[in-house]
């Protein structure tokens, strides 16, 4: 069975941030930095070269496939910044109802930069999904 790409490494997370290139990014990528930091009281750490993960679980899937992965995290992507709600968003359609400018994937909100979405909105989404990976992934 194939080894997961997306593990995490000891690469420093703020040296990562500090290289992106784009400034409106690698500012709302701290911002976000020190939101997450807040909202889940853990420690950043790089997952592959690119996404910063808080907090740590392990999944089984039904065919035998297993990893770890991050409870919650972030992504500041050249199209745009990408933050990781594990759970997806079904329970939150009254959150992003009053999120503003976002497009979503599976578990991925993108969002082109923080002045588009209302930041307690978000905060809010953020606590939540990472409460409820934590409770479902002890």
């Amino acid at each position: 069975m194939a080894e997961n790409k997306t593990r995490k490494t000891d690469a420093y997370v703020e040296d990562y941030l500090n290289s992106v290139e784009n400034k409106r990014r690698r500012e709302d990528s701290f911002q976000v930095l020190a939101m997450m930091k807040e909202i889940t009281g853990e420690e950043p750490k790089m997952w592959g070269p690119s996404i910063v993960g808080f907090g740590e679980y392990h999944y089984v899937y039904d065919s035998g496939r297993e990893g770890d992965s991050f409870l919650t995290g972030f992504a500041p992507r050249k199209q745009s910044l990408t933050l990781y709600i594990m759970p997806g968003f079904a329970e939150y359609s009254d959150l992003l109802g009053n999120l503003g400018k976002y497009k979503i994937g599976k578990s991925c909100l993108y969002i082109n930069k923080l002045d588009d979405v209302h930041i307690d909105t978000l905060q809010e989404l953020i606590r939540r999904s990472y409460l409820h990976m934590k409770a479902t992934n002890p």
